[in-house]
């Protein structure tokens, strides 16, 4: 069965996102009704190779040795360092023999010192400078969870439809619009449709124009290169811009350009970029925005027979009324131009009939012109439903949504940690608040934290903290992450230890344990050895999180919600006094 996608359904869907983040416009935030979507930072520590290992023997992998696969390490087919070790998992860099070198499922996997064995189960690449690939599936969605730090509300001021952006430059071939470009009628620049064609423009003053000719005639089957930036206020001897039809036309070229609007300052700052600008949509040139209003007449064969050197009128034939061509001539053929003379209106198709009967002398088409064997094809273009500039979503097939989110400072009085950074972001649709009612504040913290005193030292982001929740005698490790150390002034022994918990780095005989409100049972770090104890009489709300017996737990309900996108990227560091602009670009 033959089917199509069309970027008809893509651009609908854009739509229906940037819709969700204001439907409906009455009725209570927390109307099941409302989608309520959360731009999501995350993932402090570092990228590393990842391997999942099973059925171990008796011995552990140790960090710095070699994990390889073969004989020995000096013939392994795969070998790299072990940077951290967990109850089922190591993490590794300097990847050899080459970086794309992989441990097929179910090899044997040693350690070069240690003596460690275990099969290789799941095996993902990363590094810093290479970040993994986000994968599609139920564990890659809990992993963003896992590793989550904060969230902030998206709002309809905070996204835009995008297209591709196109920088004006001179001596440059441009696609013409037309409604019907395919693979086996490319554009002027080879591009099978108008998705990838180079058919509008951004120009120096962040004006958007159209184009609507690019000099195509049977001598320039492609078109010709343009000359004059099209402007809304051109200098002398670039062009001439008619503010009623909104046309501009070269002076030394023969481009037509259609304005389609100007991008405000605030949406240049926020949405334009080096590949993408915003799309507008400018309430007056969508009003003067004709319904099949015809601009632009192609000869397709310069014709014969016509009278020697004339302006000759012809009437725009099909479903819409008014429309009037202008034809030149010049020795029987029309080799000067063909232009429209009056647009029309509500045309979905058009003909122009170069014959007896069809042509006339003035442009009001009451003076016929009698010229035998005359003949000459001439291509009527159909513009956009609507016409230009009426929905320049659709004509500039903006499939594409931008998110411009800022953070700034430790946001939401603390929700988002200054002294980490992160490496993950994304998008979570409806996510809930740790009671289970809808989420629908401006930020969230996602990490758990605790409320410590008597600290030796100053906790370090990214090491492993733990505290054992048994008993000495039969000990049970709650592990963590740290993300944020936050003591009460420089120096403190008292502060806030925010972290993050995962099932794959933090389990202890295959459980995640929860840290304890007891102030016996120290909460210890395994690099910097800095030990602290629970506060386990504080319950107050501090850096946006809320505590009860000296531990909190994240605002947002672990796993609710919907991830609906997820970026990996290079780390991305955060300070006390930077503010961070954030473009996301979403393609649908």
């Amino acid at each position: 069965m033959a089917a199509i996608i069309s970027e008809k359904f893509r651009i609908f869907n854009a739509k229906q996102f940037l819709e969700s983040l204001s439907e409906p416009s009455g009725g209570s935030d927390t109307s099941l009704e409302r989608t309520r979507s959360y731009f999501f930072v995350g993932r402090p520590q570092k990228w590393f190779a990842y391997l999942e290992l099973y059925a171990p023997n008796a011995t552990a992998f140790t960090v710095g040795e070699f994990a390889y696969v073969g004989t020995n390490l000096a013939s392994a087919t795969f070998k790299a360092k072990v940077a951290a070790v967990y109850p089922s998992s190591i993490l590794l860099q300097d990847v050899l023999p080459t970086i794309t070198s992989s441990p097929a499922l179910g090899a044997l996997v040693k350690g070069n010192d240690s003596g460690a064995q275990a099969y290789a189960g799941v095996y993902r690449y990363a590094n810093e400078d290479q970040p993994s690939i986000p994968l599609d599936n139920q564990e890659e969605d809990k992993a963003a969870y896992d590793d989550m730090i904060a969230l902030k509300r998206i709002t309809s001021g905070q996204a835009r439809h995008v297209a591709k952006r196109i920088t004006y430059t001179a001596n440059t071939k441009y696609d013409m619009w037309k409604p019907d470009y395919s693979a086996v009628k490319q554009t002027a620049t080879s591009q099978n449709s108008l998705a990838t064609a180079k058919y509008y423009l951004v120009n120096s003053n962040y004006e958007v124009f159209v184009c609507l000719y690019n000099g195509e005639s049977p001598a320039n089957l492609t078109g010709v290169n343009s000359v004059n930036e099209p402007l809304k206020t051109p200098p002398v001897g670039a062009g001439t811009y008619n503010p009623t039809t909104r046309i501009f036309k070269e002076q030394t070229g023969p481009y037509i350009w259609r304005f389609l609007y100007t991008i405000p300052t605030n949406d240049v700052i926020k949405f334009l970029s080096t590949d993408f600008m915003p799309i507008i949509d400018d309430p007056t040139e969508q009003a003067a925005a004709v319904n099949g209003a015809i601009s632009v007449l192609l000869i397709k064969d310069t014709g014969a027979s016509l009278p020697a050197a004339q302006t000759l009128y012809a009437p725009i034939i099909g479903d819409g009324t008014g429309g009037v061509a202008k034809l030149t001539t010049t020795a029987g053929a029309i080799l000067l131009s063909a232009e429209v003379e009056t647009a029309g209106s509500n045309y979905t198709y058009g003909n122009i009939l170069v014959s007896n009967g069809y042509l006339f002398s003035d442009a009001t088409l009451n003076t016929p012109v009698t010229s035998t064997n005359a003949k000459a094809s001439i291509e009527v273009i159909i513009p956009p439903k609507g016409g230009h500039a009426k929905d320049p979503v659709m004509e500039l097939n903006a499939k594409r949504v931008m998110l411009n989110v800022r953070l700034t400072y430790a946001e939401g009085d603390g929700d988002f940690p200054v002294d980490n950074d992160f490496r993950r972001i994304g998008i979570v649709q409806d996510p809930q608040k740790a009671d289970g009612s809808l989420a629908v504040s401006d930020t969230l913290s996602a990490l758990y934290a605790v409320r410590v005193n008597n600290a030796t030292g100053n906790f370090v982001s990214d090491e492993e903290i733990k505290q054992n929740v048994g008993t000495n005698a039969a000990p049970q490790f709650a592990y963590g992450t740290v993300v944020s150390w936050t003591p009460d002034t420089p120096g403190a022994t008292t502060g806030i230890l925010k972290y993050i918990q995962s099932s794959d780095l933090h389990t202890d005989k295959g459980k995640v344990y929860d840290f304890v409100s007891d102030a016996s049972k120290a909460i210890i770090a395994t690099v910097s050895t800095v030990q602290a104890n629970v506060v386990t009489s504080y319950a107050a709300t501090l850096l946006g999180s809320t505590f009860a017996a000296g531990l909190a737990l994240p605002e947002v309900k672990k796993y609710s919600g919907d991830i609906i996108y997820s970026e990996n990227r290079k780390l991305i560091s955060r300070a006390p006094d930077q503010i961070e602009d954030i473009k996301l670009v979403i393609e649908f």
